[in-house]
């Protein structure tokens, strides 16, 4: 019942268009600009009615092979998604096609026989019209065949849009598939609006003359060459200026869009940025509503970014209450780890990840038993093995998290804190540049206010010291360059202090 009311609509719109442009031309174009005998009259009758029955033949014929996917994707009972995809990219195409099929099957089941027909009917002097007719009628059969495709063009258009919804309907309900994405463009804004607008400003200029030219055939013949010279040079004037006016009317709808679009692949790459509006017509409105949504997102993601962060320090606060002798451990990593990824000229994304890895760089903690992570003493060898699994603990625990994607970044920060650059540390004695990065930088952090910290068995050391055994380690524990990083860090800190008092 769909593909038989979506055909009738085709259809209906294919037999009105039809009949006016080939009834009406004929009437109109040819018996109103010339004068024919009665027989003569009936004889041109004839020969466009026999013309557009076989152009109704050759254009069905045509129709019925285009619409076939579509046919065959509304029929089926269970429709595969090759053949939804199919009949959905034939519904894209089939305003183009209809275009197509009107200026092949249309124009020329209608031209061709004509043209024969007439040529025998001058041969034999049973029409008394001159030979330059039959062009003259051709030229403007082709204008009122390129009218035709166009509107047809547009109808097809907007008949097609209910089907495709349906298609698409189907395949979510069936195959839970959006077949309405990733088609790409067949044909442009650009193309569609260009060519309509400069169609539309020539025609008439064009229809116009050849009727004019074949009237003055008729009764003035003797004016002919001197009207032809003088239609061609205003012709050449409405073409120019049809085509200059095209492409600046193009230009004007299209700014708009090209920069709505510029702004939308911004959104889909999480740049958000807002539009200038520069417009006084309907395209205002919707620029002015593209920034409303922009701040309504930016909005929400300066929200989500602060929850977000409020979430990781608040957890990480969480763990080091769990020991009071640690307590502000992981901020101040997350700071220190900060102070290294700005000198090391991290983007800003990465030092976001970083951050993040540094507050739960010792998450793994939670898998540790009290009575050994608050043990008050030298650990044996066999606690200590124990404590060495932290990083592991923490790894696995951040790969349950979901979504995966979000965590993935904070894994080796997390899981390589502990790793020495001499291939000596744990987990997995990594050494050098075979360390991640976040590793090597956490390595440095956390190193650093572990030695300056005060634990339940020992007394946190003075910076000094701290900074020599950091100097000390370069190349064995810790990275040489963002040792040095963490070193200037420390230094431009001082000379900061010292300047403000």
């Amino acid at each position: 019942m769909d593909f038989q009311n979506l055909r009738a609509r085709l259809l209906i719109h294919y037999f009105i268009g039809s009949i006016v442009s080939v009834f009406g031309f004929g009437v109109v174009f040819i018996f109103h600009t010339l004068e024919f005998s009665s027989s003569e009259s009936l004889l041109l009758f004839w020969i466009i009615v026999f013309s557009f029955i076989n152009m109704i033949i050759l254009e069905f014929l045509a129709f019925s092979k285009q619409i076939k996917p579509v046919k065959t994707a509304l029929t089926a009972a269970s429709p595969s998604l090759v053949q939804l995809r199919t009949a959905y990219k034939r519904c894209l195409d089939f305003p183009i096609l209809t275009f197509r099929r009107i200026m092949l099957p249309h124009f020329l089941g209608v031209t061709v026989p004509a043209t024969f027909l007439v040529i025998g009917l001058i041969f034999t002097d049973r029409l008394n019209v001159p030979y330059v007719y039959v062009p003259i009628a051709c030229a403007a059969a082709f204008l009122v065949a390129s009218m035709h495709g166009m509107i047809e063009f547009f109808l097809t258009t907007r008949a097609m849009l209910p089907t495709m919804r349906k298609l698409n309907k189907k395949a979510s309900l069936l195959f839970h598939q959006d077949i309405s994405q990733g088609h790409g463009t067949y044909f442009s804004i650009r193309k569609k609006f260009f060519i309509s607008a400069m169609f539309l400003s020539i025609f008439p200029t064009l229809l116009f003359a050849v009727a004019t030219i074949a009237r003055l055939n008729e009764y003035q013949s003797h004016l002919l060459a001197e009207y032809t010279s003088w239609a061609a040079v205003v012709i050449i004037i409405a073409f120019f200026f049809a085509v200059l006016g095209s492409i600046l009317l193009t230009k004007d709808i299209l700014a708009p869009l090209e920069q709505l679009e510029y702004g939308l692949r911004g959104v889909q790459n999480e740049n958000i940025r807002k539009l200038e509006n520069y417009y006084s017509d309907e395209f205002s409105k919707l620029i002015s509503g593209f920034n409303h949504m922009a701040d309504s997102i930016l909005e929400k993601q300066n929200m989500n970014e602060q929850l977000n962060d409020s979430f990781f320090t608040v957890f990480a606060a969480t763990l080091d209450a769990r020991d009071p002798y640690t307590a502000g451990h992981s901020l101040r990593v997350a700071e220190y780890a900060q102070q290294i990824g700005r000198k090391a000229e991290l983007s800003k994304e990465k030092l976001s990840l970083l951050k993040k890895a540094a507050l739960l760089h010792d998450i793994g903690k939670i898998g540790i038993r009290d009575e050994i992570l608050l043990k008050d003493g030298k650990l044996t060898v066999t606690e200590y093995e124990t404590i060495k699994l932290h990083p592991l603990i923490g790894a696995e625990i951040l790969q349950e998290i979901k979504p995966k994607e979000a965590m993935e970044p904070l894994l080796p920060g997390v899981r390589h804190h502990h790793e020495r650059f001499d291939g000596d540390g744990y987990p997995d004695g990594l050494a050098g540049y075979d360390i991640p990065e976040f590793g090597r930088i956490l390595a440095v952090a956390d190193g650093f206010d572990a030695m300056t910290s005060d634990r339940n068995y020992r007394k946190g050391m003075p910076v000094d010291k701290a900074l020599r055994i950091l100097r000390d380690g370069k190349g064995s524990q810790w990275d040489p360059y963002y040792v040095d990083l963490f070193l200037a860090c420390i230094k431009e800190t001082e000379l900061k202090k010292a300047a403000n008092q």
